[in-house]
């Protein structure tokens, strides 16, 4: 077999940009029942995804990797995170404003500043999550089902990554 029809291996592509990055403020719960102060962050992301060759002999086309994870990113970018599904965490939209309250915590923002997410804490790994299915709703439809996983790592402070990696 020739070296351009060889496919055996495992091949991945890796993206670590200097436009994948974010700053957002948020806050977690941990310990079942405590709640951070408010704070934010300038968060890095990186993006892998596993798969076969194409017909271009590549994995996936690192412009439209690239350009469609720097899409999900810009929307995290200068906003409040806030989690739509805890369970402790009431989030609600009253008109051009967003109400938040835990327990006798109560917060008020901008409707404009805020991302709220279907994830339960707005941790790395939650953050990870939503953008690796954020990717795969994407560019499923447009390079279709040949991929085996995607990868997505947010970086929330300088070296302390959360990761989530999904099936294709």
């Amino acid at each position: 077999m020739s070296p351009q029809t060889d496919n055996a291996g495992e091949y991945r592509v890796v993206l670590q940009k200097q436009q994948l990055v974010f700053s957002a403020a948020h806050f977690i719960t941990f310990n079942g029942d405590i709640c951070e102060c408010l704070h934010g962050h300038n968060y890095g992301v990186i993006g892998e995804v596993v798969g076969p060759l194409d017909e271009n002999r590549y994995v996936i086309d690192f412009i439209a990797f690239r350009d469609t994870l720097a899409k999900l990113v810009k929307q995290l970018d200068h906003q409040m995170l806030l989690p739509t599904t805890h369970p402790l965490i009431h989030v609600e939209e009253k008109g051009d404003e967003v109400e938040v309250r835990f327990r006798q915590k109560r917060w008020l923002f901008p409707r404009e500043d805020c991302q709220l997410l279907p994830v339960t804490n707005t941790t790395a790994e939650e953050l990870a999550h939503w953008l690796a299915r954020g990717m795969r709703e994407v560019l499923r439809p447009v390079i279709g089902d040949r991929l085996v996983s995607i990868e997505i790592g947010v970086d929330e402070n300088n070296g302390q990554w959360g990761y989530c990696r999904l099936p294709w």
